[in-house]
């Protein structure tokens, strides 16, 4: 497991990345319904519970800056977790997941 990056980013760095033109892959873990109802433009959507079967989607991401979201940060920092465990190094967690982004970086993005 890797501690060259924290295992959490604000929705405030993240935004940041964004606007000075980063790279990195903003992976959005929610369900499809989810995905439909409110979205971060320019996300990747693999559900929670497809990671085990479609991981090899992320291998050529393995040398990119990855951040995970969900609906609140409970299921992307599991999967943050599984990342770090499977040799991803950097990987983050976005605190607070899409309400946090709607709340605080674009109020054009639902709340459900």
């Amino acid at each position: 497991m890797s501690d060259s990056v924290p295992l959490e980013i604000d929705v405030r760095a993240v935004a940041k990345l964004r606007s000075d033109g980063d790279d990195f892959l903003l992976l959005d873990v929610r369900q499809p319904d989810e995905y439909e109802t409110a979205r971060i433009d320019g996300s990747m959507l693999l559900p929670m519970g497809e990671l085990g079967e479609r991981i090899g989607e992320l291998e050529e991401h393995k040398d990119r800056h990855i951040v995970v979201h969900c609906h609140h940060g409970g299921r992307s920092l599991h999967v943050t977790q599984a990342l770090r465990q499977a040799g991803y190094t950097n990987v983050q967690n976005m605190a607070g997941g899409i309400d946090a982004w709607s709340l605080e970086i674009d109020d054009s993005v639902p709340r459900y």
